[in-house]
């Protein structure tokens, strides 16, 4: 599932993510954020070999209780979850492969 950053979108609470039990990964961004675009086309590549893991853009900033909670410093940060734990981190990733071993270790 790839969709845009969506500021109107409730971002998912902590405990909702805690709870989650398919494999997922977390996009923390913004839209307007070059890098989080520049980026867009390594994560899809990377994702697109993998549908049964979910990818859940979080729209990141100021205030934003989610990102805080996982202590998202620079975008795009990519949180990648089994079982609602985290597994693997990527802050900025620069290649496809590093996002597919992530991907593939959920």
């Amino acid at each position: 599932m790839f969709q845009d950053f969506d500021p109107d979108r409730p971002e998912p609470t902590r405990e909702a993510v805690d709870a989650l039990k398919t494999p997922t990964v977390l996009e923390f961004g913004a839209n307007w954020c070059p890098i989080c675009q520049a980026a867009q086309p390594l994560i899809k590549g990377a994702l697109a070999d993998y549908p049964a893991v979910d990818h859940i853009k979080v729209e990141d900033g100021k205030g934003k209780p989610l990102g805080r909670s996982f202590k998202v410093k620079l975008w795009p940060t990519l949180v990648f979850l089994r079982d609602g734990q985290e597994i693997a981190r990527l802050v900025r990733p620069g290649n496809a492969a590093d996002i597919r071993r992530a991907v593939a270790a959920l």
